[in-house]
């Protein structure tokens, strides 16, 4: 292990949904400086969501820059110390660019827009499998969510990414090809790559070859021209170019975060994390083999540590809306000042009070798969308050994920899951929203088994380091497994009878009923 008298640093890129953010790392994988920054969601139609690109490519390198002040103020040398960068970002966000001017042909379309509702229905019918007619190449259904769909909606809809692509100047790239390709020297010769968890993610890749599948190409008429190169999770890829802060450092770790979150986690086969962030997201390491869902679930990679290594695939559970209703709760109703707020309020009263809240804002993922979808609060009362509201919208994360993890358990069966030495199936749990004790709580309650949440919670930005310090030699596979980085857990164990558990998920279930079909409602 690298270490002894040299100060040894990696870092990780962890560009998500609502902010990005920077953290270094020292040879321990303990974090020792980081910045955050929030940027602007564009809604320019009702279900519509995107980013600009050039704002996203912005914030990190001043986060980077932000990041080296705060280590410098630490007395950390990571300037001299940093041997490799890893990137972790939101998935299937879609960007076109041009290859000669490096500009963006149009906003990125991020992973929650539903504006290709009409695309999927069209190819739904066209098709001879329907609405699961890839689903044994690439591992997942066709639906809004993936970056497929939204490359065919800025192909027929915008004029100059009809026009790039004639005339072979366009690039396709979810969020992490744009930031490689922006880091490693964007039109003066930027890598043009993804790596093999994000590409499972388009919709275009075979997931047992780990390469853009042919025949969905040509039935899609997507050029494969436009598409990057897909590489391993942990390799080197390129170096930092010399207008971003660290020039000349390796980049050599790229992952999905959620794939990244299960890294960070240290998930082998049989092992579930569920990360809260803007939505939610369940991953189960199925192994070297990838698991069909009979239940509503996405086949996927899980990580694959290097060109020559073996590819642990997942099965995943995706809910659109998770941290996303709390932001709701703060910025379009007012409810709360902060998003910490929300646990105070839930606490002002002891149970939802027959309220359920269905956060279809752009209709349902999994087990679901209903972009018909809307949101409702139901079972209101005069006696009903905001503490009521507050609390069922911190329980409808947690029915969510009970959705996923039903499913899993159905799908991956008794064998498929590592039990603890007590008999139990246990949840590891991660991302922002977990420091809320009562959601974990919750959690634990309404899923009858135990959840557990690291000391750092920010496992997806270590995961993306843990990736890029493999490929650099900072650390060995087995020094990352064996648990480099353990650290006190907080396990959070049910308390609510199986009567009460089952009772609560009848209702749940009647609530997500009544979400259905409500699309049409806005017209």
């Amino acid at each position: 292990m690298a270490g002894g008298g040299e100060e040894v640093y990696v870092a990780a890129i962890d560009q998500g949904t609502t902010s990005t953010r920077f953290i270094v790392y020292d040879h321990h994988a303990k974090p020792v400086a980081s910045h955050q920054l929030e940027f602007k969601q564009h809604y320019p139609e009702a279900g519509w969501v995107e980013h600009d690109p050039m704002e996203i490519i912005e914030t990190v390198k001043v986060c980077m820059k932000e990041a080296v002040g705060k280590a410098k103020d630490g007395k950390y040398n990571v300037v001299a110390g940093l041997k490799a960068i890893g990137i972790t970002n939101q998935r299937e966000t879609t960007v076109m660019w041009s290859k000669s001017t490096g500009r963006p042909l149009y906003n990125a379309i991020v992973w929650m827009d539903a504006r290709t509702s009409p695309v999927c229905r069209r190819l739904e019918s066209e098709l001879s499998g329907g609405r699961t007619h890839f689903v044994e190449t690439c591992g997942l259904p066709i639906s809004t969510y993936f970056s497929a769909l939204k490359l065919l909606w800025l192909m027929e809809n915008v004029d100059a990414v009809k026009d790039a692509v004639k005339t072979g100047d366009a690039l396709f790239g979810t969020i992490d090809t744009w930031l490689i390709w922006n880091l490693t020297g964007g039109v003066a010769g930027g890598q043009h790559v993804t790596d093999c968890s994000n590409a499972s993610r388009t919709m275009l890749m075979n997931l047992k070859t780990l390469d853009w599948d042919k025949p969905t190409l040509d039935v899609l008429g997507v050029p494969l021209e436009i598409l990057p190169k897909i590489i391993s999770n942990s390799e080197k890829i390129g170096v930092v170019a010399k207008e971003f802060p660290f020039a000349g450092v390796p980049i050599s770790g790229c992952l999905g975060d959620q794939h990244a979150a299960m890294l960070g986690q240290l998930c082998q086969k049989g092992e579930a994390k569920s990360t809260y962030g803007t939505g939610a997201f369940i991953l189960l390491n199925t192994g070297e083999e990838p698991t069909q869902s009979s239940h509503g679930l996405l086949s996927t990679i899980a990580y694959k540590l290097g060109p020559t290594a073996p590819t642990n695939y997942a099965l995943e559970g995706s809910i659109a809306i998770a941290g996303a209703a709390v932001q709701w709760l703060r910025d379009s109703l007012g409810i709360i000042q902060s998003a910490a707020e929300i646990e105070k309020l839930a606490e002002t009263v002891p149970d939802s009070g027959g309220v359920y809240f269905v956060p279809a804002f752009n209709g349902l993922f999994a087990p679901w798969w209903r972009d018909d979808a809307r949101g409702i609060c139901i079972g209101i009362t005069r006696f009903t308050n905001k503490g009521h509201i507050a609390r069922s919208v911190l329980e409808s994360m947690c029915f969510q994920v009970n959705d996923v993890l039903s499913s899993m358990h159905k799908d991956a069966g008794e064998a498929g899951e590592v039990k603890s030495a007590e008999g139990e199936f246990l949840l590891r749990v991660d991302g922002g929203a977990t420091v809320n004790n009562l959601l974990m709580q919750i959690q634990a309650d309404l899923l009858g088994s135990p959840v557990v949440r690291p000391a750092d919670i920010e496992t997806t930005a270590l995961g993306a380091a843990y990736a890029a310090g493999l490929a650099a030699g900072v650390w060995t596979k087995e020094q990352v497994f064996a648990g480099l980085h353990k650290e006190n857990t907080t396990a959070f164990r049910p308390k609510l009878d199986e009567a009460h558990r089952k009772k609560r998920a009848d209702s749940w279930y009647k609530a997500v009923s009544r979400s259905f079909d409500l699309a049409d409602l806005s017209l």
